[in-house]
């Protein structure tokens, strides 16, 4: 028994299917044999297969030639693509949008011979994640090559060296260092992967401010003594925050030991902790070389270093930042920083001052007059504002 299809019918199902195609997340594009898009989904729009030029819609090129592959073979095709990224003004933008695109020949009587549908799907914090990967492995490998190739060479020097108790002295010197850097850099490495792996952080319990920064001061006082620098403490004593104490001592402490590493001698560095409503401020105050607003950005990403040559002359991992930064994170908080070349940074490690499911304070009583309008009292057992 055939079924019959009033007209209001017919719209109201055409209308229902072009309002579920274009609250699809996945792209949808229908292409004609002269691969002009006949149909299109807000989604593709967005994920760059359509392209208008001229007042015309144009369908990416790469996709053409899928089109025609699919005509000509009757067989599917699924392929992973980067295609640019614009802005709103068509300018296009650094990262592209990774999207995995199935192109399938349409059948049957709804669509003539020669069309194709294209399906597509955002895959592009994949294609981030694999990038970030891969950088990561390439950075790490380069880092270890370094001070390995250097202890090498040196040991191999050293051996050659063996008459001469001077220069013996100056490669055994270089192998030391080298090898505190190769050390340095596998801790660090260790610790990176620790934060950002899947382990549970420890409960948060309260730790104190004043004994972070004394166990950090204790710490960088060889360096800083070294270079002249003097260490002040500033703020507000008896602070709390709630965490992990010895990861918030590797955070404040690398903060440290960056601004003792990047200023010159007879300077100061300034510990200096505040609380501000729910949070707890520990900034790190240098008079350094500064950074570049441009890096200012980038420099909490892994093996980002503002000056490559300084970097391995201090013995600089480029891991540091990228470390206080996941334990600001992992502790609720964050880091900041505000920099001006030639005049010094301020790194402002940002904390919860109170646990994490602690309801907020409630807000003080609030005492009202007692004596009413017109010299009137009011009533004591009447309720009360509070």
């Amino acid at each position: 028994m055939a079924v019959t299809w009033s007209r209001k019918a017919v719209r109201m199902a055409a209308r229902l299917s072009a309002d579920t195609l274009n609250s699809l997340r996945v792209g949808v594009v229908v292409l004609d044999p002269a691969d002009q898009p006949v149909l299109a989904n807000p989604t593709a729009v967005d994920l760059g297969l359509i392209r208008t030029s001229e007042g015309t819609r144009q369908v990416h090129p790469v996709l053409r030639t899928l089109a025609g592959q699919v005509r000509r073979t009757g067989v599917r095709r699924e392929v992973e693509l980067e295609l640019p990224r614009q802005a709103s003004g068509g300018a296009s933008l650094p990262e592209p949008w990774g999207v995995r695109v199935t192109v399938t020949a349409l059948t049957g009587d709804a669509y003539p011979t020669g069309h194709v549908a294209i399906e597509a799907t955002d895959v592009t914090e994949a294609h981030r994640v694999a990038r970030v990967r891969r950088d990561f492995v390439a950075n790490v490998s380069h880092e270890l090559k370094t001070p390995v190739g250097a202890l090498a060479l040196l040991a191999e020097t050293l051996l050659e060296a063996a008459d001469d108790p001077e220069a013996s002295r100056r490669f055994a010197e270089r192998i030391h260092h080298e090898s505190q850097r190769l050390a340095r850099l596998v801790k660090e490495l260790l610790e990176l992967s620790r934060l950002q792996g899947a382990d549970p952080l420890p409960e948060p319990v309260p730790v104190s401010v004043d004994r972070i920064i004394a166990e950090v001061v204790d710490r960088a006082r060889t360096g800083a003594t070294a270079k002249g620098i003097e260490l002040l403490v500033t703020g507000a004593p008896g602070l709390t925050v709630y965490g992990n104490e010895g990861q918030l001592v590797t955070a404040v402490a690398n903060l440290v030991e960056n601004a003792i590493t990047y200023s010159p001698e007879n300077t100061k560095v300034t510990i200096d902790a505040t609380q501000a409503a729910d949070q707890v401020h520990i900034a790190v105050i240098d008079h350094g070389i500064g950074i570049p607003a441009q890096d200012l950005d980038r420099i909490f990403e892994r093996f980002y270093r503002t000056d490559q040559a300084r970097s391995r002359e201090t013995g600089g991992t480029g891991l540091g930042l990228a470390i206080v930064r996941h334990i600001a994170v992992n502790h609720g908080g964050r880091v900041t920083v505000e920099s001006t070349v030639g005049v010094g940074s301020t790194f402002t490690l940002r904390l919860p001052a109170r646990p994490p499911d602690a309801a907020p304070p409630l807000p003080p009583v609030i005492e009202i007059d007692t004596e009413g309008i017109d010299g009137e009292g009011i009533d004591a057992e009447a309720p009360r504002a509070v």
